[in-house]
């Protein structure tokens, strides 16, 4: 039943990410080619940050040669494994964020995107 779904049954695990260091061109080009809109900023497993295409394309061009720290969003919603399907999707809705880490510990473990949800209603749903 889809009442019953957490962050944990719905998340995505193999995410792509990238580092503060990295060049913003390069993080630009990782989402190009792996056909994403963001990418959760990880030292080692710890998320610091988040970056989005519309980062990217707001800052310009000349935001290519800058690091992915500098262009980042630092302040996160994130949620962890066991918050529900419910909440996660109340979250997007009052925001209009696409993208959730799941965190533990301050690790990042898993990506909800809108796409996760509705995959979740369309495999739930009786």
């Amino acid at each position: 039943m889809i009442k019953k779904l957490r962050g944990k049954d719905i998340m995505i695990e193999d995410i792509h990410v990238t580092s503060p260091d990295d060049l913003v061109a390069a993080a630009n080009l990782k989402m190009v080619r792996c056909n994403i809109g963001g990418l959760p900023v990880v030292e080692g497993r710890k998320l610091v940050g988040f970056i989005t295409h519309r980062d990217i394309l707001l800052a310009g061009s000349e935001a290519m040669g800058l690091k992915v720290e500098g262009l980042m969003s630092k302040e996160l919603l994130i949620v962890d494994k066991d918050t529900s399907i419910k909440k996660i999707a109340k979250i997007m809705s009052d925001t209009g964020v696409q993208r959730i880490p799941v965190v533990e510990e301050g690790n990042l473990i898993g990506l909800i995107t809108q796409s996760s949800i509705i995959h979740a209603l369309a495999n739930n749903l009786d």
